[in-house]
This record gives C-alpha cells, structure tokens and sequence, in this order.
C-alpha cells in the first residue's frame, strides 16, 4: 500500500494524474467521483489538502487535477436552504 492510497483507495488521482493530455472537465468528473467516494467520517478539504501535499511536487500546479484540486480548496460559503415544503410554508405562516 502506498501513501496515496490513503486518500485516494480506488486509484482515481493516480489515474487522473497520468492520463496525458486530460482537460480540466475530465478532472471534474473524475474529481466529482473522487468525492462521492470519501466516507462521511472524513473531511473532505483535509483530504483534497493531503492530495495536493502528494501531486503537487510531482507533477506541477499546472495541472488541470491540480487546478481542480486548487479550485476545491477555496473557502466556500455556509450551505443553505433555498426552498422546499418547509420554506414555503414558513412564508405563508402555516410553518407547524
């Protein structure tokens, strides 16, 4: 077991990684599923900093995974609701 297969158990980084040529949607994707496969119990930004503490000497910043991963780093703002039965309900002063 290497290193990377800590945080990356299915291979999906190191593939990423060395697919020549692969674009910045490609790496999306393949982030995306990255993600959905990171157990509920794990941080996910600890893990993207864990991946471009790994790739980032080996293979440069220019990478489109490492831009992706880069991108994913950004603090993001506080999830909120934006509507369903509840908020309308509240709305209306029906909220039981």
């Amino acid at each position: 077991m290497t290193t990377s297969d800590l945080f990356d158990p299915k291979g999906l980084m190191r593939e990423a990684f060395v697919i020549e040529s692969i674009t910045a949607s490609e790496c999306r994707s393949i982030f995306l599923d990255w993600v959905l496969g990171v157990p509920a119990d794990r941080d996910v930004r600890r893990e993207v900093d864990l991946l471009v503490a790994h790739y980032a000497p080996l293979m440069g910043a220019a990478h489109p995974m490492l831009v992706t991963l880069e991108a994913a780093r950004e603090t993001s703002g506080v999830a909120r609701r934006r509507g369903g039965r509840q908020s309308r309900l509240k709305e209306r002063g029906d909220g039981s």
